[in-house]
């Protein structure tokens, strides 16, 4: 079962989108160095169809994406809330999943996914902004994966001027 623990609307997270982003809790990664470790509790309210629902009503217009932020635990019900996302919004709203894993769920469909990053944080190797990474962060297209870390490598400092 999915827990919500928290949400908001995040910049950062997808290149070019403006994302509702839910955390979801019950992580089974236990990575060291995690910036959300409370995540790891199961607690929270269950995300089903109802509050999926309710939260698209409230913030569909101002985003562009709908990101689960974890769910490892119960990767089809990921999969099955992303695809009910993807109803709801009628293709307006696309779809990611941040995963801690080190590899997909065996099984999952990606075409209910516009975007799914897999990895777990390994803190000698940093997180996506960091070049020497693990982690990956993919475009689904046409049902592969396209990756577009180095996304997160560039200094956009350099553009301000």
């Amino acid at each position: 079962m999915l827990r919500l623990a928290s949400y908001d609307i995040v910049f950062q997270e997808i290149p070019g989108e403006i994302s509702l982003a839910v955390n979801l809790s019950n992580c089974p990664n236990s990575c060291k160095g995690c910036h959300s470790p409370h995540l790891r509790e199961d607690r929270g309210e269950v995300l089903d169809e109802s509050m999926i629902a309710a939260l698209i009503k409230e913030y569909g217009g101002a985003v562009s994406c709908f990101c689960f932020m974890g769910g490892d635990a119960s990767p089809e019900e990921v999969e099955t809330s992303a695809l009910f996302v993807k109803r709801l919004g009628n293709g307006n709203l696309k779809t990611a999943w941040y995963s801690g894993m080190d590899k997909l769920a065996s099984g999952i469909r990606l075409e209910n996914f516009d975007y799914i990053k897999i990895g777990s944080y390994r803190e000698e190797l940093g997180g996506l902004s960091s070049p020497a990474t693990n982690q990956r962060l993919y475009r689904v297209e046409n049902g592969e994966l396209h990756d577009i870390t180095s996304v997160f490598w560039k200094d956009w400092r350099t553009f301000a001027s």
